[in-house]
């Protein structure tokens, strides 16, 4: 496959990766994608150490490294867990006692220190996670929320590396291209995490024609080749896929909740800040129900200090779902996108990648012969 993306990474598909899970990131970039790794759940010393596996794993083929800067940000970020008000962590308590989280339940592998969490998303925060990343041989850098601060992009053009930054409108495309963006990502409101309110098919051309001649990857229901050709068509380089990877074998993912990802339909996430104080797609569960629609529920705070709460707060439900608790399974959830309705089986993440080129090709083929071509 030919586009500018692929010219420019060396890569033979113009397929990205998001994904928490190095397995997933080093799985991809060895069948031909570029597998990129969610840096935000890491303090600089644990990121260093999974760049230093990845970069044995692929051998100099190429991957990136994503953080969450977002441009505005509570100020209390400095001491978040001194910031959160009793009224909130009240309500968690209430939440566990309703579920039955039990006391004692150790925190699972899903959250690495939710106190950390709070220090990194900050432009001083990531600061750290950056330095990491440009020691590494990244082949790119991406900007998951918000326009890429100054520091990242000097640092990045003195190490000859791209800057990706995710956009959910036109205006943020421009504003990102002006901060010095070298690829944007056009996330339509399908997508899971951190989304907008317009959908793909729209998003993506308006995108295109607006930044041109800067390549835009198409993000947000991707999870096969009709999808991607669908993306190409658009007028997008390639496509930046996330959910899709939930469900593969080697993902982060716990058992509990994949099985509730397993089993779901597209209708069944929603966007809320339930769960770190920005509107993200998540999979609908107890959680986002209470903090959204419960009479008795004080209302998610800023970020980052309700992803501090959250996360901390989700890691003792996830570990207690894991012991088979009926309450921790009901509150249980993950960023998702509304493609989960499509996940309905474990596969390696390399086999992902294959199937999804081959049904892209027989997609392509399908094209050309109602054009006649």
């Amino acid at each position: 496959m030919r586009t500018e993306i692929c010219e420019r990474f060396g890569i033979e598909f113009p397929l990205l990766a998001f994904s928490h899970c190095r397995d997933v990131v080093a799985a991809v970039t060895g069948a031909g994608g570029l597998g990129v790794l969610g840096a935000v759940a890491y303090s600089p010393e644990e990121l260093d150490r999974e760049l230093d596996w990845i970069d044995r794993q692929v051998r100099g083929r190429p991957y990136g490294v994503d953080v969450l800067v977002p441009g505005r940000i509570d100020p209390s970020a400095a001491a978040p867990g001194d910031a959160i008000p009793a009224a909130h962590r009240d309500f968690v308590a209430h939440l566990f006692d309703k579920y039955g989280i039990p006391p004692e339940t150790e925190p699972s592998g899903v959250a690495r220190g939710g106190e950390g969490f709070g220090g990194r998303v900050t432009q001083q925060g990531a600061t750290g996670l950056i330095d990491v990343a440009l020691r590494h041989p990244v082949a790119l850098i991406a900007s998951a929320l918000g326009t890429p601060p100054p520091i990242m992009v000097d640092r990045a053009r003195a190490a000859g590396v791209p800057v990706a930054a995710l956009v959910g409108t036109v205006e943020h495309a421009r504003r990102q291209v002006v901060a010095g963006a070298d690829i944007i990502v056009a996330q339509g409101s399908e997508a899971g995490g951190h989304t907008g309110e317009i959908s793909t098919m729209v998003l993506v051309p308006q995108v295109v024609d607006a930044v041109a001649p800067i390549p835009v990857l198409a993000a947000g229901g991707i999870a096969n080749g009709r999808q991607m050709a669908a993306a190409l068509a658009l007028g997008a380089e390639g496509v930046w896929c996330g959910s899709v990877w939930l469900t593969t074998e080697e993902a982060e993912t716990p058992p509990a909740v994949k099985e509730k990802l397993l089993a779901a339909t597209s209708r069944d996430t929603v966007r809320s800040r339930s769960r770190t104080g920005k509107p993200a797609r998540q999979l609908v569960s107890a959680w986002t129900r209470e903090w959204d629609e419960a009479p008795g529920s004080p209302g998610p705070l800023p970020m980052p200090l309700q992803l501090v709460l959250a996360e901390e707060a989700l890691a003792r439900v996830v570990a207690a779902a894991e012991r088979g608790g009926p309450g921790a399974r009901e509150l249980a959830n993950y960023f998702v996108g509304q493609v989960v309705g499509q996940l309905d089986q474990v596969r390696p993440a390399r086999q992902v990648v294959y199937e999804m080129i081959e049904e892209f090709a027989g997609a392509v083929e399908r094209m050309s012969d109602i054009t006649g071509g």
